[in-house]
Formats: structure tokens, C-alpha cells, sequence
């Protein structure tokens, strides 16, 4: 599966939708390659009925400011770009509201896979 994106902006930018014990919430997530894992704003999460501030797993991140300590919380299911995983373990840390995005969508994700970013048809695809 193949999604648009706009070459010519500086973020990629991809739907995704995690489901919680409550309900679903779609996201939108910049793609980053540069991020070994996925992270996923707060507010998002405890909409879909988790807590991630008693999440007994907590992580020191190294991020382009500095180490945060930040909580990871196993989501039922995460899908994006047309690819589904169950219990897969996201981080759990607000981006600044400059960012425009609801997290990042990263390496942990896309392990396995093959990752075609096609900048001049303006293109992502997972397969």
C-alpha cells in the first residue's frame, strides 16, 4: 500500500490509528528514520484508556534536546501505512505543539519491511 505525501513540505507526514481498551484514535505521525522507536503523544493514549504516567516501564530517550525519561506503554493494536502489529510497544512523551504531529513513526515499526519513500511522485510505501 502506497500513500501521498507532499514532497515539496518538510515533514512526512502518515495516518496511523492505535486502538485502546476504550476505543481507536487516528494519528498523525512524521515519518523519522531517523528514531529507533515510535512515539506517541500522551493525550492521544489516555483517550483510548491508557495511563501512561503509571506505566511501570520507564526509559531514558536521548532526543535532539537532551535524555528524557519517558514511559512505554504496549498499545492492542497500532496500523499504519497498511501494515498492522498487536501489542507493539510505543513511547509515550508529549512533542512540543510547534511540532504539528502527534508523535513520530519510527524504526521499530518498519524492521522487516521495505521502506520506498518516492520523493518525486510524492510516495510512501511499506511492503
Amino acid at each position: 500500500m502506497s500513500v501521498n505525501f507532499d514532497a515539496s513540505a518538510g515533514l512526512i507526514i502518515v495516518a496511523a490509528e492505535v486502538t485502546g481498551p476504550t476505543g481507536n484514535a487516528i494519528l498523525r505521525l512524521a515519518l523519522d528514520t531517523g528514531a529507533t522507536s515510535t512515539l506517541i503523544n500522551k493525550g492521544p493514549l489516555i483517550a483510548v484508556g491508557y495511563d501512561p504516567d503509571g506505566s511501570a516501564d520507564q526509559l531514558e530517550v536521548t532526543t535532539g534536546s537532551g535524555i528524557e525519561r519517558v514511559s512505554l506503554v504496549e498499545v492492542l493494536k497500532f496500523t499504519s501505512l497498511g501494515q498492522h502489529r498487536a501489542k507493539m510497544p510505543v513511547l509515550a512523551h508529549n512533542l512540543p505543539a510547534s511540532a504539528g504531529v502527534d508523535g513520530v513513526l519510527g524504526l521499530d515499526f518498519l524492521r522487516g519491511s521495505v521502506l520506498t519513500v518516492d520523493f518525486r511522485n510524492g510516495e510512501v510505501s511499506v511492503s
